[in-house]
């Protein structure tokens, strides 16, 4: 059996990436991979605990997880789509078209 530090230590890492990600990039969509990549790193901690706990709570969270992840990905794509429609970029630096 894997130990539960080895799941933590590849979920930790696949976090920082996202983070990393999502404050280095400035394409859109490569904002919203990271985004996506650090909520699969969430959902691998769920489902490492619910496994080591022998639960089933942490294994339905990831099913929230998913179906919010999904509905994030549509709408941030609708959005990127629109963004580039009205400006012709897809750099969050120069999307200012939504500042109030």
């Amino acid at each position: 059996m894997i130990p539960l530090h080895y799941y933590l230590i590849l979920a930790a890492i696949l976090f920082i990436i996202g983070m990393i990600g999502v404050l280095v990039r400035r394409n859109f969509l490569t904002v919203l991979m990271s985004i996506e990549l650090m909520l699969n790193a969430v959902n691998i901690n769920f489902v490492a605990f619910a496994h080591y706990m022998d639960s089933m709570t942490g294994r339905i969270f990831v099913f929230f997880i998913m179906t919010v992840a999904a509905a994030e990905a549509a709408i941030g794509l609708a959005i990127l789509i629109s963004a580039y429609r009205n400006t012709g970029t897809t750099f969050v630096d120069e999307i200012s078209s939504m500042k109030g």
